[in-house]
């Protein structure tokens, strides 16, 4: 499974942007989990939201309940994170992740993508 993130930018308080991550692979789609990652300077690294690919179920960090988004598109094999009422603590690179159903370890990533909130 590859994964290619994008979409980051440098974006106001309050202001929204769309992350994309695109998943490749001669895989199954249906038998992974997808995650979005964010680590910034000085913090440790943490899972902002994940989604199985059916949609079924999608789970959200606090900080981010209510402001992030996660959906994918099955037709092409993109997972999104729309991220509205941003802050400038949501500041951080964001990925993106793929580990397979029943697993817990994060095992593809993705290059990180850069998200900057100004104040």
């Amino acid at each position: 499974v590859q994964l290619q993130a994008s979409g980051g930018g440098l974006v106001q308080a309050g202001g929204s942007l769309r992350l994309s991550c695109a998943v490749s692979g001669r895989t199954l789609l249906g038998s992974y989990v997808v995650g979005w990652f964010r680590q910034a300077p000085g913090k440790e690294r943490e899972r902002v939201a994940s989604t199985n690919w059916g949609g079924s179920w999608t789970d959200y960090a606090d900080s981010v309940k209510g402001r992030f988004t996660i959906a994918r598109d099955n037709a092409k094999s993109t997972v999104y994170l729309q991220m509205n009422s941003l802050k400038p603590e949501d500041t951080a690179v964001y990925f993106c992740a793929a580990r397979p159903v029943g697993t817990t370890e994060w095992d593809h990533w993705g290059q990180g993508t850069q998200v900057t909130v100004s104040s």
